[in-house]
C-alpha cells in the first residue's frame, strides 16, 4: 500500500512532503474523480484511458494559478493525459493562492500531502516518473515544492512562474520552465529570466523555454514539457507526445 510517513512541524514548515508511491490498496477506473473531502479539501484525480494497475502511469500532481480551483489546475495538462499516459492529481489552495505565496508553507502543505497519499493508494504510479507542474502562482509553487522535495518530484514542470521560495533542498530534480515575453501580469525579466540561471548556477538541469506571446501556456509548449518529462534525464530515451 502507498507509504506515509507524518512529519513533525519544523519540516512541514521547509516544505517536506511524506508520501510515497507503493502498491495501490484499492483500485480505481479510468476518468475524472473528486478526490478531497476526506483530506480537508477540493481536488480532482484524473486517470487516463488506457490505465492498466499492472502497469505503473506516470504521475504528475498539476497546480492551478491565483483565483483558480482544482479543476483549473488540470490546465494545460489534461488534453494530452490520454496520450501520454499520464494520471494528473489537481488540489485547490486553501486561501485564493497558495500558502508559499502569501508568506510560507502552512497548510497547503498538509492537504496536497493527504491528496498524494490518497492517490498513491489508488493508482499504480511509477516512483521514477513523478512531476509537479504549475502555471503562474502554481508554477512557483511547484518550483518551490520540487526543490524541497526532489526526492519525491523527479521533474518540476513550471509555466510563467514568478519565484522559487523553497523551504529545503532534497535530491536532484530537473525543471523545464516556459515563459511569454509579452507577459503582462508576470513580466520576464523579473522572473524566469532570473530563475532560470539560478537554478542552473545551483547545478540543477533546466530546459528554458520562451515563446511569443501573453501569460499563457500554449499547447505545443505543453506538449515539449510532457515529452521532455517523460523523456527523463539527458541522454535518455526520448519518448515524444505527438
Amino acid at each position: 500500500m502507498a507509504k506515509h510517513v507524518r512529519g513533525f512541524s519544523r519540516e512541514r514548515a521547509e516544505g517536506r512532503l511524506f508520501a510515497r508511491p507503493g502498491q495501490p490498496a484499492e483500485s480505481v477506473s479510468p476518468g475524472m474523480h473528486s478526490l478531497g473531502p476526506d483530506e480537508g479539501g477540493d481536488a480532482v484525480l484524473y486517470v487516463p484511458n488506457g490505465y492498466r494497475p499492472e502497469e505503473p502511469a506516470p504521475f504528475v500532481i498539476s497546480l492551478h494559478g491565483a483565483g483558480g480551483n482544482e479543476r483549473s489546475g488540470l490546465y494545460p495538462l489534461q488534453e494530452i493525459a490520454d496520450e501520454a499516459g499520464l494520471i494528473l492529481l489537481a488540489p485547490a489552495s486553501e486561501g485564493r493562492t497558495w500558502d508559499v505565496i502569501l508568506g510560507g508553507f502552512g497548510p497547503d502543505v498538509d492537504f496536497i500531502d493527504r491528496l498524494l497519499a490518497a492517490a498513491f493508494a489508488r493508482c499504480a504510479v511509477d516512483p521514477a516518473r513523478v512531476a509537479v507542474a504549475g502555471f503562474s502562482d502554481g508554477a512557483s509553487y511547484a518550483l518551490s515544492l520540487g526543490i524541497s522535495n526532489g526526492d519525491l518530484f523527479a521533474s518540476v514542470m513550471a509555466f510563467s512562474p514568478g519565484f522559487a521560495a523553497p523551504g529545503s533542498q532534497h535530491g536532484q530534480p530537473r525543471f523545464f520552465i516556459s515563459h511569454g515575453t509579452g507577459d503582462a501580469v508576470l513580466p520576464i525579466d523579473r522572473t524566469s529570466r532570473r530563475v532560470a540561471p539560478q537554478l542552473e548556477d545551483a547545478g540543477y538541469e533546466v530546459r528554458y523555454r520562451e515563446f511569443d506571446g501573453p501569460h499563457t501556456v500554449p499547447p505545443e509548449i505543453a506538449r515539449e514539457a510532457v515529452s521532455w518529462f517523460l523523456a527523463g534525464p539527458e541522454g535518455s530515451p526520448a519518448t515524444p507526445v505527438r
